[in-house]
């Protein structure tokens, strides 16, 4: 399948400027969210305190439900709607870590919700409950997973091109992490365990675009003799790259994209990541990745 003609020929280094523009500009927003407006909507796994899944059979008011949480001694409850037609009745309800377990604070919430709405209308569906401790050795370690494997992609990549190719690559990831986490923490959705896993997909599939765009690359110099304009090779290369590049990233897009409006309310955010990351990393390994390496080179 041909979605660009064979022999297409575009100027991407012509680009290169507006690019790094585009992305410092929103790698500066998400930066500036993240650690001074907004800052990390992080759910239970890294915060602690009991999360539980209810649904109503009839249609219930957002309000009437924190009414009845806060007459329980939780005003700081987080009340969320579900997403979808099918989810309409069901609500999140996310209380902070408390003194007491979360089995007997989820008992104390269903009798009172039944109590407040009746017996017939509620079904607790889901309960989680993570402790302080527990909450802070997932966060600590979902943060070191992604350091690591950002030190193994830079030695991989060390390893099988050159040290200018892997700034490159490195310099792309950390763009998409930035980026991707910085639309989380504008819309203010949770950081949770699926969603570090959905990062470090992220990465991967970023750096697998990357390489492809990289080994046209090196095979293309190798092809050269004598003198040659590398930003000439990079424009060759991205072309005869960019028809795989498309037909990848909207395949993976189209099926995160209805993960994201049939998967329900578990796998909402993770497929939103997905969606973003795949947008962002496309874009990376074309204006990141390679003009980074241009750069290293020229001024080298």
């Amino acid at each position: 399948m041909e979605l660009i003609r064979p022999g297409t020929r575009i100027e991407f280094m012509k680009y290169r400027k507006f690019g790094f523009g585009l992305s410092l500009a929103l790698v500066l927003v998400s930066l500036v969210s993240i650690f001074f407006i907004r800052g990390l909507n992080y759910g239970i796994d890294f915060e602690g305190g009991t999360e539980i899944l209810v649904n109503f059979s009839l249609p219930v008011n957002t309000a009437d439900v924190r009414g009845v949480l806060a007459s329980l001694g939780y005003p700081d409850a987080r009340i969320q709607k579900s997403f979808g037609e099918d989810h309409e009745n069901e609500f999140f309800i996310r209380i902070p870590k408390d003194d007491a377990s979360g089995e007997d604070m989820t008992l104390k919430i269903e009798h009172a919700l039944k109590d407040a709405f009746g017996k017939e209308q509620l079904e607790i569906l889901r309960a989680e409950s993570v402790g302080s401790e527990v909450s802070k050795d997932l966060k600590e370690k979902g943060i070191l997973s992604l350091l690591y494997v950002g030190i193994g992609i830079l030695i991989y990549i060390w390893w099988r091109f050159e040290l200018r190719f892997s700034m490159g690559a490195i310099l792309a990831l950390i763009h998409d992490i930035v980026i991707t986490v910085g639309v989380f923490s504008i819309l203010g959705k949770e950081i949770t365990l699926p969603i570090i896993a959905a990062l470090l997909t992220i990465i991967g599939y970023s750096l697998n675009d990357t390489i492809v765009v990289f080994d046209r690359i090196r095979e293309n110099i190798k092809k050269t003799t004598g003198t040659f304009n590398l930003a000439e090779v990079m424009n060759d290369s991205l072309s005869q790259t960019l028809n795989r590049t498309i037909l990848t990233s909207l395949t993976v897009f189209i099926v995160v994209f209805c993960l994201f409006i049939m998967g329900g309310s578990v796998i909402h955010d993770f497929a939103f990541a997905m969606m973003v990351g795949v947008v962002i990393g496309t874009y990376s390994s074309i204006f990141i990745a390679s003009p980074t390496l241009l750069l290293f080179e020229r001024r080298k």
